[in-house]
């Protein structure tokens, strides 16, 4: 499964997160790093889910850059 993962930069590092998995997400001082993070992040939140009995959400969102004149 692929999920959309938002990357957004702060003032001195990256934070990112998963819209069709409420409350993972991840930080890092560069885009290397937290593509790692985020990676492990969404495996250690789908294990949980698992374990817990829960269903694993389909990935649903998506997103497009939108130019403004």
């Amino acid at each position: 499964m692929s999920y959309l993962v938002i990357i957004e930069k702060a003032e001195g590092n990256y934070s990112a997160y998963v819209p069709d998995l409420p409350g993972c997400v991840a930080t890092g001082k560069t885009r290397a790093e937290i593509r790692k993070a985020i990676r492990s992040a969404i495996a250690m939140h789908l294990e949980a889910l698992r374990e817990d009995g829960l269903a694993i959400p389909k990935p649903t969102a998506s997103a497009e850059i939108v130019e403004v004149a």
